[in-house]
Parts: C-alpha cells; sequence; structure tokens
C-alpha cells in the first residue's frame, strides 16, 4: 500500500524546529538520560488514517490503565532507536516489523522523573495484520484508533491530575489518553497540521485509577515498566 501524502507531513516535521518543542523539558549533555522509544504507527483503517495505541494492565504497579505507544527501553543489542520500538511492538503486540516503514526519527523527548529519554519513530503501517496483547499482565488492549477521532473537538479537553498538573487529553474509541502520550499526539497533529480548534477550557480531572505520580511523566512513561517487569515486579516480561 502507497503511503499516503499526509504522512509525508510528519515525516517533514522531525527536522521542524519546533519538534524539540514536543516537551518543555530538555535532554540532559551529560548523558545521564536512560534511552527509549516508542513507535507510532499510523494505518490506513477502516475509519481512514489511524494510530496503533495500547492500554496497560490494570495490575501493573506503575502507570496501571494507562494509554501509551507501543515501545520500550533501549537494549545494548539494539543497534538503534528505531529498532529498539520495532522490537518492542514486536514482543509486546505481535506486529511484524516488516509490514511497517520507518518515515521519521524525532528529538528524543526527556522525562525527568525517570530520566528517560523517549525517541517518537514515525512509521507508516503499510500493510496491517492482526495484533494482539503478548503478555496480559502487561498490555490489556491494542487498538488501531482513528485520527478522526483523536482530533475531534468534541473529544478533547485538558486534565487536571490531582496533584495540579494540567495538559492535554482526549477519549476516543473508548480510551482516556493523556499525559506523555497526550502531549506526543498533540504536538504531531500540530506538526502535520491535523489540529481542528477547540474548546481549550474544557477540563476533566484525571480517573482516580489512572492517577500515578504527579506531573506529565506520569503518564505512560513507555521505558518505566519495562524495566519493572525485567525486574520481575510487574509479572511477566513484555515491552513498552
Amino acid at each position: 500500500m502507497t503511503r499516503p501524502d499526509w504522512l509525508q507531513r510528519l515525516s517533514d516535521g522531525a527536522t521542524d524546529p519546533r519538534a524539540v518543542q514536543l516537551s518543555r523539558f530538555l535532554v540532559p549533555d551529560d548523558d545521564s538520560a536512560r534511552q527509549s522509544a516508542v513507535l507510532i504507527a499510523f494505518a490506513d483503517g477502516e475509519a481512514g488514517a489511524s494510530v496503533l495505541l495500547i492500554q496497560r494492565s490494570t495490575t501493573l504497579r506503575k502507570h496501571a490503565g494507562q494509554v501509551a505507544f507501543p515501545g520500550g527501553s533501549v537494549d545494548a543489542t539494539d543497534p538503534s532507536a528505531v529498532a529498539a520500538a520495532l522490537r518492542e511492538a514486536e514482543e509486546e503486540v505481535g506486529l511484524d516489523p516488516a509490514s511497517v516503514e520507518v518515515v521519521a526519527e524525532y528529538p528524543p523527548l526527556y522525562i525527568p522523573v525517570s530520566r528517560f529519554a523517549v525517541t517518537p519513530v514515525i512509521a507508516w503501517w503499510r500493510d496491517p495484520h492482526p495484533v494482539e496483547p503478548r503478555s496480559r499482565g502487561e498490555v490489556a488492549r491494542v487498538e488501531l484508533v482513528p485520527v478522526a477521532e483523536l482530533v475531534d473537538p468534541a473529544n478533547r479537553f485538558q486534565v487536571r491530575h490531582p496533584m495540579g498538573y494540567v495538559g492535554p487529553g482526549v477519549e476516543a474509541a473508548g480510551l482516556f489518553v493523556w499525559g506523555f502520550t497526550a502531549i506526543v499526539r498533540s504536538g504531531l497533529l500540530d506538526l502535520g497540521g491535523g489540529t481542528r480548534p477547540w474548546d481549550t477550557a474544557r477540563e476533566r480531572a484525571l480517573p482516580r485509577e489512572l492517577a500515578g505520580r504527579p506531573g506529565p511523566a506520569a503518564a505512560a512513561d513507555p521505558a518505566d515498566e519495562r524495566d519493572d517487569a525485567a525486574e520481575g515486579t510487574v509479572g511477566e516480561a513484555g515491552s513498552a
């Protein structure tokens, strides 16, 4: 399947100076940040342009029930952040790396509380195939969510964390998307020209079952659970 024209705007956005502003936190120059990557896979779904999202298991010690992109820590055996994102997506939901075409690698985003530098990897899922959680102890759901639902003004709002953090949120396909995932999603849509005017004064409280650590880094830090799983603290080892 041919890559759509709209995806080219996201590819071009990786070199846009605004790309580094997807997060207000800058990656330290002292190499103290731990490297990780997420795969933001777009596909031509039944409802048009769609993006692959996962929902974490409610039994996880951190970020339980939160929505994220597939991804996780860059291992010593990974030749690049791109390779890590593809490997993690395969381990997590069974996505075949050969079915996607990587179109862009965005500047790493820093999550201070966990000291992770997260590289967003944009991909065109040109040959979508069935995917499902590989480990129910880590991933509860996998959804190909229509972009139209993510940009619908009726679905967008500001999320207020119990600790005072306020940031972008959206509810689509039955998923409550906030924090890190929503920040990246919102920034990418802005760069890609897909944003529609919406009521930025609309505010919703973060559901209690999703409230973890305070601040934007509380939202689905893509590598935290991977580390916990590797340590055997949250069930079977998985990804993201």
